[in-house]
């Protein structure tokens, strides 16, 4: 019975001592990412739009940003699938405007320059699926990021890996 008190003892001083968080104030991750479709799923001959947006979570401007979207291998896989981004524009606080390098990497200067804290720039792809392309099953993308930032000590951002997106083309 003595060991079984010693024992329930020192597991709660372990549970409340061993175990407790310590308080400190988490640092934001470099800059929040976020990707969204305005369809789940397309048609051949179908466009589905592709957002990703930016966003400077920082106290301190993003200066520098570099982005690749690349299809899923599963996506690279399929002989039938045919399929372009064939748009691109970027939102900004002053407006919209077309972007360069359409295609599936280099994104990183289709965010203009400058990203004060707070701000979001999205850009947004068209993604056309041809008309005789095979349709039966999702499309798949990834993505990573490197951002820096104009901090004292010019920290860096990334990179960062971020969530597959899909569309279903049926």
């Amino acid at each position: 019975m003595r060991r079984l008190g010693l024992t329930t003892v020192l597991a709660l001083l372990l549970a409340v001592f061993g175990l407790a968080p310590g308080a400190s104030a988490a640092d934001p991750g470099p800059a929040d990412l976020a990707f969204a479709t305005d369809a789940a799923t397309t048609t051949p001959g179908g466009t589905v739009q592709l957002s990703m947006t930016l966003t400077n979570n920082k106290s301190y401007d993003v200066l520098f940003v570099y982005q690749t979207i690349q299809p899923t291998w599963l996506t690279t896989q399929r002989p039938d699938l045919k399929y372009s981004f064939t748009g691109c524009t970027l939102a900004t606080a002053a407006g919209s405007a077309p972007c360069a390098g359409t295609g599936p990497a280099d994104l990183g200067a289709n965010y203009g320059a400058t990203i004060p804290p707070g701000q979001s720039r999205t850009v947004t792809l068209t993604l056309q699926v041809a008309a005789d392309s095979g349709c039966n099953g999702n499309i798949g993308f990834y993505s990573y990021y490197y951002a820096e930032f104009s901090d004292a000590t010019n920290v860096s951002g990334g990179p960062v890996f971020t969530p597959e997106t899909r569309v279903l083309c049926a």
